[in-house]
């Protein structure tokens, strides 16, 4: 077998000894949200307005056990899914796991990323979680997913973090050398790891970093497999990021946890630095973010297919002509205290919230401020926030 046919073979051995992730199935659609996962707040993230289709074709590449694959289905109602995976026998779960919940617009495929040009057509939004770090060549593995995306399309992706996973490298290598000649065998790999886990002194490094970050999802032997004994794994930093993404030939639109990424949440003290960083470039700029904060364990940003129209609301007339809606990611709202789209907790004034009472899909901004006293600049507020998506006249 070549290289990347024994790297596959491995990987898929892991995932079939420990199908991953190991959530429960369940009789009902999955709890909650992830807002990346749906194409409405997804593409208003992305560009600032609402998409004009909602009937797309998902592709959820490297799907597992369809943890991601089941809320892909039922977050977006319109849409046709497809999941694909190396390990047998995670698709046998994840198909389990959507007929059990009504996830029925959905098909899996027994298929490696190098191959997904043996999938028909072209794909509105793909999602690849967990998944190019643990292959051969992710650089080949990006390049084939860009090639099934469409234009105007959004791709969102999860790598590794060098420097946020130090410490599960080091205990990775330990590992592979206890086990020696059984290298490979994933059940006697979890057996070493727990026993070193039970064996080093509270106050070692690794063991401090496991109970600290890992040890809650850790106690299921799958998460540890896929933690400590995986076959294949790439770290990146923000250089080696963006060799990737630039292999691509995708316009990079933006990481999907911002708020890590704003330099002011650890230089804010130190107003003059932050006014230096600003000669900086964007990478160079993420770069000092990350060695300042080196707990950065992945990395998570959405890549698209030009064209891909990018709303511009600064024109008031323009504005004021939209139509607003809620964001379908918040929970708790009608209230003036809610969970936003990453599940923290928004207090809106009494003008705010009547203004987003009054968002039925139908009204224009203009409308809805003949009876709410809010200007237009807390209206650009509340879609900066993500609470709102607009509509273009």
């Amino acid at each position: 077998m070549s290289d990347s046919q024994t790297v596959s073979a491995a990987v898929a051995k892991l995932y079939n000894t420990y199908p991953f992730p190991p959530e429960a199935l369940l009789d009902e659609p999955p709890p909650g949200y992830n807002w990346r996962w749906n194409w409405l707040a997804a593409h208003n993230f992305c560009t600032g307005q609402k998409p004009k289709r909602q009937d797309i074709r998902i592709l959820d590449a490297g799907c597992g056990t369809g943890v991601s694959t089941e809320y892909l289905v039922h977050l977006n109602p319109q849409a046709s899914v497809v999941g694909i995976d190396l390990s047998t026998g995670a698709l046998a779960v994840a198909k389990e796991r959507c007929q059990r919940s009504g996830a029925n617009r959905v098909e899996f495929h027994h298929l490696s990323l190098f191959d997904v040009e043996e999938l028909p057509g072209e794909f509105d939004l793909i999602n690849c979680v967990g998944v190019l770090h643990h292959t051969s060549d992710p650089i080949r593995g990006i390049q084939a997913l860009a090639k099934k995306l469409a234009p105007g399309g959004l791709m969102h992706i999860f790598v590794y973090g060098e420097l946020g996973r130090w410490e599960i490298q080091l205990m990775q290598k330990a590992i592979a050398l206890i086990q020696g000649d059984k290298k490979g065998d994933y059940r006697d790999g979890v057996q070493v790891g727990r026993q070193i886990f039970s064996s080093l002194p509270e106050n070692n490094r690794i063991v401090k970093s496991e109970k600290q970050r890992w040890s809650l999802e850790n106690h299921k032997d799958e998460h540890f497999a896929d933690m400590y004994v995986h076959p294949q794994e790439i770290d990146y930093n923000i250089e080696t990021l963006f060799e990737l993404i630039d292999a691509s030939g995708l316009e990079f639109i933006g990481f999907s946890n911002p708020s890590f990424w704003d330099l002011e949440r650890l230089l804010g003290k130190a107003p003059e630095l932050v006014e230096r960083a600003k000669e900086l470039s964007d990478r160079q700029l993420y770069r000092l973010i990350e060695l300042l904060d080196p707990e950065v364990t992945h990395y998570e940003f959405f890549l698209g297919r030009p064209p891909l129209v990018k709303a511009d609301w600064s024109d008031d007339n323009a504005l004021l002509a939209a139509i607003p809606e809620l964001n379908p990611c918040i929970e708790g709202f009608p209230s003036q205290c809610f969970f936003n789209y990453n599940y923290q907790i928004v207090n809106l004034s009494v003008e705010e919230f009547e203004f987003m009472q009054k968002c039925d899909s139908n009204s224009t901004v203009a409308e809805i401020l003949t009876g709410v006293q809010l200007g237009l600049d807390e209206v650009r507020k509340l879609l900066q926030q993500q609470l709102i998506l607009l509509t273009p006249a």
